[in-house]
């Protein structure tokens, strides 16, 4: 696997590989890896000859009583762990190369429409965080196609918006969520989890399976989603959200079938986990 810390020499090597006529996915990272983001390059592999992976903690994302400064930052083990997943590039950029002109003369991408609820209303600026540093890393490496996790599931409906708004050819791709034994969803902010906590924390993804039930079996939404916030609450969550939505994002009606996806945002201690569980309404 090549690393690469400089704009100059990523676009030579993509260059190369484009002039040869392979196509290049991209996975984009925060880093401090784990099995979840692995099956994403995997993934990549299936979409594309060559799987470029950035790592890149992006100050923009993070709110100013956020863990930015503690985010943990691995980058000698993601490189190895790249490596073994079979990534050909790891793309390392300082913030300097992220932002030439410095964070706070950034030019900034909005997205409308889907970015003002749920994380968006609890983490304001959060997604235009996201839409600029992803625009970003589109323009650097031009990839043919990028992977992106669904647990994030507000996350890849904006990249989807600003994709097809500002006309990026990319495909898109939703990768299914990573869990571990107990149904937990891997993030790397598992780690800050105490053991106690970590014993509790599988109880989100049991409650997005009652939300789904409750759901099918014809209870009122609001309902549902507010005993699943109790639940969590009685539990020592704090949550943020725990609502039924359309794969818009929308309030679905009660009678209408169709897709649907139950999301959940709560705190655990001082860390805050995000899941969430696709289904069918027949």
């Amino acid at each position: 696997m090549i690393t690469v810390t400089m704009l100059d020499a990523l676009r030579a090597q993509v260059r190369g590989w484009r002039q040869s006529g392979q196509r290049i996915a991209l996975v984009p990272t925060m880093g401090n890896l784990h099995a979840g983001h692995y099956s994403l390059i995997a993934l990549a592999r299936q979409h594309a000859d060559r799987v470029v992976a950035s790592v890149f903690v992006n100050p923009t994302q993070f709110g100013p009583n956020e863990d930015f400064e503690r985010y943990p930052r691995t980058p000698e083990a993601d490189a190895a762990g790249l490596d073994e997943a079979g990534c050909d590039l790891l793309w390392l950029p300082s913030v300097d190369t992220m932002y030439p002109l410095g964070v706070s003369a950034a030019v900034t991408v909005s997205v409308p429409g889907v970015t003002e609820t749920l994380d968006g209303a609890h983490r304001p600026g959060h997604f235009d965080g996201v839409a600029t540093v992803v625009a970003r890393l589109f323009n650097q490496v031009l990839p043919d196609a990028a992977i992106f996790g669904r647990k994030d599931y507000q996350q890849l409906a904006v990249i989807r918006h600003m994709v097809r708004d500002l006309a990026f050819p990319i495909d898109i791709v939703g990768a299914d969520i990573k869990r571990e034994p107990d149904g937990l969803a891997m993030s790397s902010r598992n780690q800050y989890l105490s053991e106690a906590e970590r014993a509790l924390a599988p109880l989100i993804h049991q409650t997005l399976q009652v939300m789904r039930d409750g759901v099918r079996a014809g209870r009122p939404r609001i309902e549902v989603e507010r005993d699943a916030s109790v639940v969590l609450a009685e539990a020592g969550f704090m949550p943020d959200y725990a609502v039924v939505r359309t794969p818009e994002l929308a309030e679905p009606k009660d009678a209408v079938p169709g897709p649907r996806v139950a999301l959940v945002a709560a705190r655990l201690g001082s860390t805050r986990l995000i899941d969430n569980l696709e289904f069918v309404l027949d």
